[in-house]
This record gives structure tokens, sequence and C-alpha cells, in this order.
């Protein structure tokens, strides 16, 4: 088979202004519960986009963590490729993509650090191994091979043993929405598209053709 032959139609749902709250995050919170419902795997997952420090696009996946005060949180290492073009500009874009939900949710805003007590919280709630590797990746920088993490993994239980605490370089990051765009897929991709913007404490909110 061809990829361009690769088509599905969308006919699950549809999505009406009288159907979404009028708070974007309140619509967030019920589609990511209805994700949770339909026990989709990893429903937490998002790409993060970024201004690359050359001023070009850059994105990878990562795992949300929290919503919390209107926010959306993740963790990363500080000296992290992602983390060095948030410090030279605090701007981001999320995408949620649910194919089996035929959903996806886009987000627009600024970027800043979660607090310390935060990343210490979330860090001590990790699993013994994901602490330790968070001392033993120097996250983005280039290594001669795989025994070379492995070594350093060892080296930080040995150091660290049942408790390590969190390095100063590894915490959080909340992304404060400026813009959310929710996409329903629908049939002869006539999609739903409804964006939202903020207006000083409010959202406006319009719908996008297709």
């Amino acid at each position: 088979m061809k990829i361009s032959d690769l088509r599905r139609e969308y006919i699950q749902a549809g999505l009406a202004e009288s159907d979404a709250d009028a708070d974007p995050l309140v619509q967030f919170e019920h589609w990511f519960r209805q994700s949770l419902d339909a026990e989709l795997a990893l429903p937490n997952a998002m790409t993060l986009a970024t201004v690359g420090e050359d001023g070009r696009p850059d994105a990878r996946i990562v795992l949300l963590k929290g919503l919390e005060k209107g926010a959306f949180v993740f963790f990363t290492n500080y000296q992290s490729h992602k983390a060095r073009e948030l410090a030279r500009d605090p701007r981001a874009c999320l995408l949620f993509l649910w194919h089996q939900l035929e959903r996806q949710v886009r987000i627009e805003g600024r970027v800043e650090k979660v607090d310390p007590a935060e990343s210490d919280a979330y860090f001590a709630s990790r699993p013994l191994g994901a602490r330790h590797s968070a001392w033993a990746s120097s996250q983005s920088a280039e290594v001669p091979d795989r025994e070379t993490l492995e070594k350093a993994l060892e080296a930080m239980q040995a150091r660290y043993g049942e408790d390590p605490p969190r390095p100063p370089h590894w915490g959080g990051y909340r992304v404060l929405p400026e813009v959310m765009e929710f996409w329903q897929g629908r049939e002869n991709r006539l999609h739903d598209r409804l964006h939202y913007r903020r207006s000083g404490s409010t959202w406006k909110r319009s719908r996008l053709s297709p």
C-alpha cells in the first residue's frame, strides 16, 4: 500500500459550541477525563514545540504531569536542549493527539519554571531508577556509547543509594496558555475546530474552518 492511500473517515463525534465549555481549561479537563476513561495509551503524552537556538522550530514528546492553577506542567533537565531554548525564548506550543477519539488539542503560551518545592515533591514521587538516571544523564550531551551511560547510572546508584536528592539542574516548567484549540475529526474532512484566545481574565471563543 502506498502512504498516500492511508486514510480514514472521522465519524465518532462532533464538537458544537453548545457542548463546549466557555473556559478552555475546563473543556480540556473534560476531554482528558474521557481519554482516561477510554484507557488510551499515554493520554498525557504531548508534543512540546519550542523556538530553536538558531531560530528554527524544534519539537519532541514529553509527558504532562500536572494541570495546576491554569497551567500545564512538565519536568525535565534544565541543561537539556529544550531547556536552553526555553531560556532563550520562553514560549512554547503543546499538542495532544488522542487519535482513537479522533481529537487534538493545541496550546500556545509562555513558559516559566515551577518553584523548587514543587520540583522536589514530584522528583521524590518518581521511581528510584528514574531519580538515579536524572543524576547520571547529561541530557542532550553527546556520549561515546551506551556503556558510558550504564556506568554513570551505576556510579549514581552507589553514591545516592535509596534516597537520591533532586539534582539542582532538574525540575519543572509551567506552560501558561494564551491560545487553545480543540479539534474534533468529522466526516468528509469537515472537522470541528473551536479556538480560544485569552483576553485579560476571560477567553474569546471562535470557530475555525477546517
